[in-house]
């Protein structure tokens, strides 16, 4: 065997070694803070492609680290959303992915562009169905508190805030009926109460991203959503999913950190850096957020449980 062969076939052992080690209950222990959840979206692919590996790898990874829910944001079911409460997809998309013990906890879902191409309704009644289904409104407000530390997660409708969406009341019949400045009233009077260590805004379509899709859209979250989070100085970050990859992104002179996370299920490996991107990867995965008072941290898992990028958010 050539040395070249050899040094490659050592580089490769190393790799394996690498991956088995970062990967391994003791690892994720280290991980963990006062505060926990996951951060999932674009999921609903009936378990297909990495959805089941990833909801198993979601799982084994909280009898480790101490999960207190799962941000689902959005496009939990995929094409044309769900049509009632007792919809099949309901089962092969969700309840049956998910079920792992240890994800039979709070999951506060928003939704997202597949959702509205459905029966929106039906996805907030579901909550009357599933015990762990948590969501109140098309937009609201949780604080998590554990240890001392307390951690407000603002949900937002995102969908309503695009015109394209708007426009489009064939494809998506319930986004023109929602009230555009009753939700942006609603977030900037919430984030003016909020006096919570950290403050995350999450919603379903991203406010800087790199992506094919149109500009349109990032622009009118831009000048809508984003124009409140700015306004205020107790946003810590931006959380959302659609484009399905990874991608963490900071504006000069603005202290928001902007993730998109990718899909729980199929991932769209195309992606370049823009202008503020930090880091960007084509993986499908989720997200880890974990928080004491001294900093917020969300790291990106690959499907395997493996952190590749992690965005430290400390004290100002």
């Amino acid at each position: 065997m050539s040395m070249k062969k050899i040094l490659l076939t050592l580089q490769l052992c190393l790799l394996a070694a690498f991956a088995a080690w970062a990967q391994t209950p003791a690892e994720w222990e280290k991980l963990e803070k006062d505060v926990n959840f996951y951060v999932a979206n674009d999921l609903g692919r009936n378990g297909y492609y990495d959805q089941k590996p990833i909801a198993e790898t979601m799982g084994r990874m909280a009898e480790t680290v101490g999960i207190e829910c799962v941000a689902a944001i959005g496009d939990v079911h995929h094409f044309e959303g769900v049509a009632s409460v007792s919809d099949p997809l309901w089962m092969t998309n969700y309840e049956l992915i998910y079920s792992h013990p240890e994800l039979m906890l709070a999951w506060y879902p928003t939704l997202g562009n597949h959702e509205y191409r459905g029966n929106t309704q039906a996805v907030l009644d579901y909550a009357k169905v599933s015990r762990r289904w948590e969501m109140p409104a098309r937009y609201y407000t949780k604080v998590i508190e554990d240890g001392g530390v307390t951690v407000r997660l603002v949900f937002v409708d995102t969908t309503p805030l695009i015109d394209k969406y708007r426009q489009e009341s064939d494809k998506y019949p319930d986004a023109c009926k929602q009230d555009i400045q009753k939700q942006l009233d609603w977030v900037d009077s919430t984030l003016t109460a909020a006096k919570e260590d950290w403050v995350i805004v999450l919603g379903h379509h991203p406010i800087y991203a790199d992506t094919s899709k149109d500009d349109i859209e990032r622009q009118d979250m831009q000048r809508r959503l984003n124009a409140v989070l700015t306004r205020h100085g107790n946003v810590d970050m931006y959380i959302c999913g659609h484009i399905h990859n990874f991608q963490h992104i900071k504006q000069k002179g603005c202290d928001i950190d902007y993730v998109v996370n990718t899909s729980g299920s199929l991932s769209r490996p195309k992606v370049n850096p823009v202008e503020g991107t930090q880091y960007c990867s084509g993986i499908p995965g989720f997200s880890l957020v974990t928080a004491d008072k001294q900093e917020l941290s969300l790291h990106l898992m690959d499907k395997d449980g493996k952190v590749v990028y992690t965005v430290h958010h400390a004290k100002k």
